[in-house]
């Protein structure tokens, strides 16, 4: 029996999941996994300190700018980010990230489902600008390390899956908690609502990973191709997106995620998602 391109894609993020998430013995006693496996980069969001994670998170490592020698770390997850999202573009979004399942899961709880009003898309490009590149280089310290903005201020993933776990098993943690963390978890909170009632919410708005492999989607190698002579415009592709976008009008979107759903429900397979067209 052949598996379907959604099945195939579940199975590789439940994968990816696994390989970065493996240590989850760690959960119980609330010790971060500081082997050598952390000084490579996640190609998705998974927090760096989440008890269970293998490797380190991207957009942390790029923040690590300034005068230090960290600045490397932030370079090297720069270039490797920006090697993947001209392969893949994209897809590193729809099939390796671990906190891109976590949302998908969520958006299967019941309830009313919504789209995302398109100019809320472009705040992932701002939180970019400002919170990954202004903040990390502007605001150092004496070391020359720069502050890690978008982790210290916005990220829910980090909150999610590093945050909650060592204050359920650190009280000593617990004791200073502040007004960060009602932010914090405020946002988590905004962004699980978001997730289960709109698909991928924190991707369509808050994601700067997302954001820069979004601007590599018209130049990556892995892609979205349209036989517009075959095409029948019916618009199932269009209704099927899971990132509202039409397949159609605009195949390179910078926010398609690749996951193959429009290309899975073309009645003429004027669609396919790949290296290379097939049709």
């Amino acid at each position: 029996m052949e598996i379907s391109q959604d099945i195939r894609r579940k199975l590789i993020q439940i994968a990816a999941f696994g390989f970065s998430n493996s240590y989850i013995g760690n959960i119980p006693a609330g010790r971060l996994y500081k082997g050598s496996w952390k000084n490579f980069c996640n190609p998705g969001i998974n927090c760096y300190s989440c008890p269970a994670a293998r490797l380190s998170c991207p957009i942390g490592a790029m923040q690590a700018v300034g005068g230090s020698p960290k600045f490397i770390v932030g370079f090297y997850a720069l270039g490797f980010v920006l090697a993947l999202g001209v392969v893949f573009g994209r897809a590193i979004c729809g099939f390796i990230c671990p906190f891109g399942l976590i949302q998908e899961l969520l958006h299967k709880v019941p309830s009313p489902k919504k789209r995302i009003y398109k100019p809320l898309t472009y705040i992932k490009y701002v939180i970019l600008a400002v919170f990954v590149i202004l903040m990390p280089a502007l605001l150092t310290d004496n070391f020359g390390i720069g502050t890690p903005a978008f982790c210290e201020y916005i990220c829910p993933a980090g909150t999610f899956e590093g945050g909650i776990p060592m204050l359920l098993t650190h009280p000593e943690l617990r004791a200073q908690l502040g007004g960060l963390f009602v932010l914090k978890a405020a946002i988590l909170v905004v962004t699980i609502i978001g997730c289960i009632v709109c698909c991928r919410f924190f991707c369509k708005v808050m994601c700067p990973l997302g954001a820069i492999y979004g601007l590599l989607n018209n130049v990556s190698f892995y892609r979205v191709h349209v036989d517009r002579e075959g095409c029948v415009s019916c618009s199932k592709c269009r209704d099927i997106c899971p990132m509202d976008i039409d397949p159609v009008a605009k195949p390179n979107s910078a926010e398609c995620i690749r996951c193959g759903k429009c290309a899975a429900a073309c009645p003429v397979k004027a669609i396919s998602v790949g290296f290379k067209r097939n049709y």
